[in-house]
């Protein structure tokens, strides 16, 4: 039959010899197997021997449907067969010809009478030579023990083991680092983050920077900015915040559509722009220096940062110490600058920004530690993005131990809360399936079809593995949580009638707890959303420096706010709390509990005590500038005036013909 088939048909596919020998003999290439010899008989032909090893008899041997093929391939082995480009070969020998680079095996292209279609002579035996080897296994191989397999999914039924607690050794008190008997008002509290050394380093580099733009041609004339100016600044760019105007000229309007007297009455706009353009937070001779080292490992992106960063850092970590529940996760701060370290992330509100790795405590939402991402590390652990972000923000020196660390499936694996734990650190979050590590075996996996709470678990030592149905399967990965402890969660379902109703559900532990500490970045960005001081800039690191302002206010807030209710007092609002601060603030740094802005009302009895013309500013040694230095718009007809009231802080004309002091004054007082 085999002699008829090789006259008749060529086969396409190609095969090496020794794979075309194995064929020919009836054999297979079978897999190594460590086993003793009189235990585990071989079969098949020996090549050295002409007498045939014992084999499975043809009771045990698997029958196949086509006898003829069958009979066929087995008299095969024993006739000789001439390959392509071969030598007939003898029973029980080995062609030692050297073999052609290719062979073609033969196939009948249409099925001959007797025999099913569509299943070649090959693909009989291969199919009749894999139920044989099953057979053979089941019989000989020794079956693998419930240790040696991988374990099996499990029900909320069955009891789980809590692994041992870490003990919670924090370097600090948590909470507060200030006493609680001294009241801080929120500039007080401002200054613990931009303090006396930040803002003398902001004036010298911004001095710097705007005298070498000077020098190279820039329009307009400069005069260096003071500590006094500064806090000035920052009090107009928290009220940004505030009153969000669609352009930042806007506030120094006085048509009837806008009308902002506060950004007037601190700093003029021209003035504010000026700084906002010559802003700078590293030495420009510095820079210049470094920037000759691009290219190399020590250059650093981020270069023009590192002044502020490192002191905003440094009293974060200082003043505030983070609870047992931390959580990691990404925020990004929107820009549109062309440069390499801006980031693209499409399932985040802002998608194109510059993204930092930011570590909060998980109740307050207060930044305890954050990094800008800049690109591929210098030298990166090998381990991956995700944990060189983790590892890195957790400093055990200044941190402690014994901190459980919430992060979301970007983060989670198995290699990272090992190293966690090893640190002293428990670790839950959110895990993908297609995670190293994440448990394969489909044994009592979760149904598809399972109703909402059902859930599935494993656990691999102190490794435990979660699956739960909500209105989707959620994976979670925790080293410090039992998989199912009793409580159930409220969902509102919908009925096979169509109604909706409220049923309880259970749900896992470590979802719960996610879903009770994972929100620290979650509140941090929400309570910088709603006074963002963004603005449009063409200045990259001015994003960054908004910012930081942004983090120091808000971590400002959550001071005050622990301290107030240590008193069992009633804390200020987020709003009155900026509120104030930009008072204190345009007050040149000076605590007070109220500032006069301009046009405020005063009583009778107050205005006939208080309310008298003063010069607006300090009168100047050059007998030229006397009389210009200084000046300032009239609220009242809007020309130069070099008087203003006392009393109410506002800028009015005495002139024979303007009297505008007089004539304000009246009209509020009839008002």
């Amino acid at each position: 039959m085999d002699t008829e088939i090789e006259d008749t048909f060529v086969l396409s596919i190609s095969m090496d010899s020794e794979e075309e020998d194995t064929f020919v003999q009836g054999t297979d290439a079978m897999p190594d197997m460590e086993a003793d010899s009189s235990s585990i008989p071989s079969h098949g032909i020996s090549p050295n021997s002409s007498d045939p090893v014992p084999g499975p008899s043809a009771s045990t041997l698997p029958q196949c449907e086509d006898t003829p093929h069958t009979s066929a391939l087995s008299q095969s082995v024993n006739t000789p067969h001439t390959s392509a480009g071969g030598q007939a070969g003898v029973r029980g020998s080995r062609n030692t010809s050297p073999p052609p680079a290719k062979r073609r095996l033969l196939r009948s292209p249409s099925p001959s009478p007797g025999k099913p279609s569509g299943t070649s002579p090959r693909q009989k035996f291969r199919a009749t030579h894999r139920k044989w080897r099953a057979t053979l296994a089941e019989r000989y191989i020794a079956p693998v023990s419930h240790s040696e397999r991988e374990d099996r999914w499990r029900d909320a039924s069955e009891e789980d083991e809590r692994p041992p607690p870490f003990l919670f050794h924090p370097r600090k008190t948590p909470g507060v680092q200030l006493g609680f008997q001294t009241e801080y008002s929120p500039l007080e509290i401002f200054q613990l983050f931009f303090h006396k050394e930040v803002i003398r380093t902001l004036c010298r580099n911004t001095n710097k920077y705007a005298a070498q733009r000077t020098a190279a041609g820039m329009k307009g004339q400069w005069t260096d900015i003071d500590a006094n100016e500064m806090f000035k600044y920052l009090s107009i760019t928290v009220y940004l915040g505030l009153v969000r105007p669609s352009c930042i000229q806007d506030l120094w309007r006085r048509d009837c559509l806008h009308s902002f007297p506060f950004p007037a009455f601190v700093m003029t706009g021209k003035r504010y722009i000026a700084i906002s353009a010559n802003l700078h937070m590293s030495d420009p001779a510095e820079d210049v220096r470094h920037y000759q080292r691009r290219g190399q490992p020590e250059y650093d992106r981020l270069f023009t940062l590192k002044p502020l960063q490192d002191q905003i850092l440094t009293s974060c970590q200082a003043y505030y110490h983070p609870r047992q529940n931390i959580s990691i996760h990404e925020r990004m701060v929107a820009t549109k600058a062309r440069i390499g370290i801006k980031q693209y992330m499409k399932n985040k509100p802002t998608r194109r920004g510059f993204k930092l790795f930011v570590l909060t405590e998980s109740v307050s939402g207060y930044t305890y530690n954050f990094s800008i991402y800049a690109g591929k590390a210098r030298n990166p652990s090998g381990n991956g993005l995700s944990f060189d972000a983790v590892v890195n923000l957790i400093h055990v020196p200044t941190l402690g131990t014994g901190y459980t660390v919430y992060t979301d499936n970007f983060y989670t694996s198995s290699k990272l809360f090992l190293h966690l734990q090893s640190m002293g650190f428990g670790a839950c979050g959110t895990i993908s399936e297609s995670r190293i590590g994440f448990p394969k075996t489909t044994v009592n996996a979760l149904p598809k079809k399972v109703d909402r709470g059902g859930m599935r678990w494993i656990r691999a030592g102190t490794m435990l593995f979660v699956k739960w149905r909500d209105t989707q399967d959620v994976k979670m990965c925790s080293t410090v949580h039992k998989a199912y402890d009793g409580e159930f969660v409220r969902r509102r379902v919908k009925s096979e009638n169509g109604t909706w109703s409220f049923r309880e559900v259970p749900i896992p532990e470590p979802v719960r707890q996610y879903n009770k500490f994972m929100g620290g970045v979650d509140s941090s960005d929400t309570l910088m959303k709603y006074f963002s001081m963004m603005q449009k800039t063409r200045c990259w690191y001015v994003k960054l420096f908004l910012h930081f302002i942004d983090i120091a206010v808000v971590n400002s807030f959550i001071i005050h706010k622990e301290m107030v209710l240590a008193r069992h007092q009633k804390p200020l609002t987020q709003k009155r709390f900026r509120e104030v601060l930009c008072m204190e603030l345009a007050g040149g740094g000076q605590p007070q509990e109220s500032l006069q802005v301009p046009i405020q009302t005063k009583g009778p009895e107050q205005m006939q005590n208080g309310c008298l013309p003063v010069p607006v500013c300090k009168l100047s040694t050059e007998p030229h500038l006397k009389a210009s230095q200084g000046r300032r718009k009239c609220v009242h007809c809007k020309m130069k005036t070099m008087f203003r009231c006392r009393s109410c802080n506002v800028s009015l004309c005495m002139v024979v013909d303007r009297l505008c002091f007089t004539e304000w004054h009246d009209k509020n007082l009839k008002s």
